[in-house]
């Protein structure tokens, strides 16, 4: 059965569950009947949630990376030089 978008806004904390039950092996699939979630919002989740090895060890993800970088872009345009 085919997903319809709902509109429905999911929470930070859901979404990376979603992404913690993929890396504990559930299926794309599987979670998108679950919870009914479509598998393509599923993946654009696993992209922004998955973390990658930064500096020293240290672990981040796309999103918190794209967060870092807007607020040093809205910090550099408040400061005048």
């Amino acid at each position: 059965m085919e997903n319809k978008n709902t509109g429905k806004k999911f929470n930070d904390d859901f979404k990376r569950t979603v992404v913690d039950l993929y890396h504990s092996g559930s299926s794309v699939k599987d979670l998108s009947s679950e919870y009914g979630v479509s598998e393509v919002t599923i993946y654009k989740w696993i992209k922004a949630y998955t973390p990658v090895e930064g500096v020293e060890g240290k672990s981040i993800t796309p999103k918190e990376v794209s967060e870092l970088k807007k607020r040093i872009l809205s910090l550099s345009r408040s400061l005048k030089f």
